[in-house]
């Protein structure tokens, strides 16, 4: 027969377990999604430093700037596969802390330690955490998001659009567990795209191909 006291003291454990799985989740999906792939592959290739060219992003639409379309489709991917890569190793080793290497990507990518806390908007890398949740999410937010570019070529518009979308379709697919974290992911990318949103309603946010994006 267990007592109170071992019955506490058991729950107390499993609690610490869980909050050791979620700081380890949240540190690699940090590690995976701070690598600045867009300023190694510009600098790699004599593109220059990203970071002086156009909004000093360092996501894929600002090395599209670089005229250099193939290194702008590898930055995507790359930046995706980041946060995929995060997800699905969290999957494999703290299947209950997902979440938090899915903020964790996120946060990397966008707030780098080795960049100054100065990186990208995340767009790519939470496509690549929302396939990796589950792949009804990230089939929402690649049609959201690349279709809307494809139609509109607004590049701030798509993905903030496939960002709302991430949270809904997890909730409309079963994927309720993840509902939170999508919200919370989608709130940072609006509030990184703050100044883009002021352009969309000024009428002067430029589209892709047709002059600066900041």
């Amino acid at each position: 027969m267990i007592c109170a006291g071992q019955a506490s003291t058991s729950r107390a454990a499993v609690f610490k377990a869980m909050g050791m799985d979620w700081v380890f989740a949240l540190a690699l999906g940090y590690a995976l999604g701070s690598v600045p792939f867009g300023l190694i592959l510009t600098r790699l290739t004599g593109a220059g430093d990203l970071r002086a060219i156009g909004s000093g992003n360092i996501g894929a639409t600002n090395v599209l700037r670089t005229g250099r379309k193939g290194l702008a489709a590898a930055t995507l991917l790359l930046d995706l596969g980041k946060g995929l890569a995060a997800v699905l190793l969290a999957w494999r080793l703290v299947p209950g802390a997902v979440e938090a290497a899915a903020l964790g990507a996120i946060l990397g990518h966008c707030f780098p330690v080795w960049l100054g806390f100065r990186g990208g908007k995340g767009v790519a890398t939470l496509m690549g955490v929302s396939l990796g949740l589950g792949w009804p999410i990230g089939l929402a937010y690649a049609v959201a998001w690349l279709g809307l570019l494809a139609g509109l070529r607004i590049s701030s518009l798509a993905g903030m659009t496939a960002a709302v979308v991430a949270p809904l379709a997890a909730l409309a697919t079963g994927h309720e567990r993840f509902v939170p974290v999508l919200a919370l992911l989608a709130l940072l990318v609006l509030w990184l795209h703050r100044a883009n949103i002021a352009r969309l309603r000024a009428g002067t946010e430029p589209r892709v191909g047709r002059g600066k994006q900041p």
